[in-house]
């Protein structure tokens, strides 16, 4: 199991951790169990979330047993944000959600063996809690000038918006979260994104002053971030959700694609589950031939399956491809097909008028005289078919499931027309 810590270093998963030789020394002693928790603020986990999920996976296949905790108590309050208090959603939609966060957390994990790991819930010992035993048994054992120490206090105590005491408290419920493992799993180790890292230190504290024999641990992943200075995980059109019907296995996939290459490394270092040899060798085809995006693709493509499965993955695959004229369009089924015209240029029309105003109204050309010029210069395509004349009007027949068209100038530019009521 050792050998874990090294092999997530040099992947540049540790960012944080509160004694690497001690918990090399407990790794080596014997099984080691741990958790990472999840709170369900949101209907779906995003692909922020996957740094979190991949590493559970990660250790539990080096031999940890992982506990994997979706919050139904800590997500009717959420961990404080930077600048501003969350909005406190009801008890039923908590519920609700935790019930989707733990169904999209299951399939990355084994249920089976020695080390199966085992789905938790911090309302199991909160909910029963009075306010009085909440502050004599936990409270009592955190001090405040410590606790405002902690970064996301911190930053909140310096804004307008200022901090609640319930966004305050968070940390004491985290560190109860951490104690409760301990005493009823045996967990001795904690896994969290780094910027967490206040409140999982507050649960090593919380048991040190309970438990003071207790050997405890916390091991913080590093905040993905892109070269570009947005967001990692945001597009322009929002979160990029492990949910199918929140964001569709095509925008996935091309989200992976599209990475910048100074981030792929990074990427598939933390998030795949390819050797070195593998990733080396994808690193240096990025550097020598950075125009054929195979780190993007073999990364997309992993990732996908992952998520989604490998028939979905297919689909997608088979769609990116005869979106640009290497592939039958006819041969998508209407779902990814509509997924994938979603994510380009398009418009909605009642009826069909001649390529020429499509082409311009779509705005893959800046007017009509400039389609007029691509439909001459051979440059204009619809459903991958060349354009013959600039008169020239798609018939109904030629919409893709009686709905769509899908136009193209030159190699790499695309658009869509869906007809409406044809």
């Amino acid at each position: 199991m050792t050998d874990i810590v090294d092999e997530l270093k040099w992947r540049g998963v540790i960012a944080l951790s509160t004694d690497e030789d001690a918990l090399r020394k407990a790794l080596a002693d014997g099984p080691v169990t741990f958790y990472c928790g999840f709170d369900p603020t949101a209907a779906s986990l995003h692909v922020g979330h996957l740094v979190q999920v991949l590493t559970m996976r990660r250790l539990q296949q080096a031999g940890l047993r992982p506990l994997a905790l979706v919050g139904g108590a800590t997500g009717q309050i959420g961990d404080p944000r930077p600048t501003a208090e969350r909005t406190l959603n009801d008890p039923e939609t908590v519920a609700n959600w935790v019930n989707r966060l733990r169904g999209q957390i299951e399939p990355f994990l084994s249920f089976e063996g020695e080390n199966a790991a085992v789905m938790v819930n911090n309302l199991d010992w909160t909910a029963g809690m009075s306010a009085i035993e909440f502050l004599r048994d936990i409270g009592k054992h955190f001090r405040v000038n410590k606790m405002l120490t902690k970064d996301s206090v911190a930053r909140r105590l310096q804004s307008e918006e200022g901090i609640s005491y319930t966004e305050f408290s968070y940390q004491l419920l985290q560190g109860m979260d951490f104690l409760e493992l301990y005493r009823r799993h045996g967990c001795t180790l904690q896994q969290g994104g780094s910027d967490q890292w206040g409140n999982l230190t507050a649960g090593l504290d919380l048991i040190h002053r309970l438990e003071p024999h207790a050997s405890v641990h916390a091991l913080a992943t590093p905040l993905m971030t892109k070269a570009d200075g947005t967001k990692f995980g945001k597009t322009e059109g929002g979160a990029i959700w492990l949910d199918p019907e929140m964001t569709t296995p095509y925008a996935f996939y091309q989200f992976w694609l599209n990475a910048d290459d100074r981030d792929i490394s990074t990427y598939m270092r933390i998030l795949s589950f390819k050797s070195r040899a593998e990733l080396e060798e994808l690193e240096k085809q990025t550097e020598e031939r950075p125009q054929a995006r195979a780190a993007q693709r073999a990364l997309a493509e992993e990732l996908t399956t992952l998520v989604h499965g490998a028939d979905q993955t297919a689909a997608v695959i088979a769609a990116s491809r005869a979106l640009f004229g290497q592939g039958e369009l006819a041969e998508l089924d209407a779902a990814t097909l509509a997924a994938a015209l979603s994510e380009v240029p398009h418009v909605q029309v009642s009826q069909l008028g001649t390529v020429v105003d499509l082409f311009a109204e779509v705005g893959l050309v800046a007017s009509k005289s400039a389609a007029r010029r691509t439909v001459k210069e051979g440059g204009a395509y619809v459903n991958n078919v060349k354009v013959a004349g600039e008169d020239s009007v798609p018939a109904k027949e030629d919409l893709l499931h009686g709905r769509w068209l899908v136009l193209r100038r030159g190699k790499k530019n695309l658009g869509a027309v869906e007809v409406t009521g044809a």
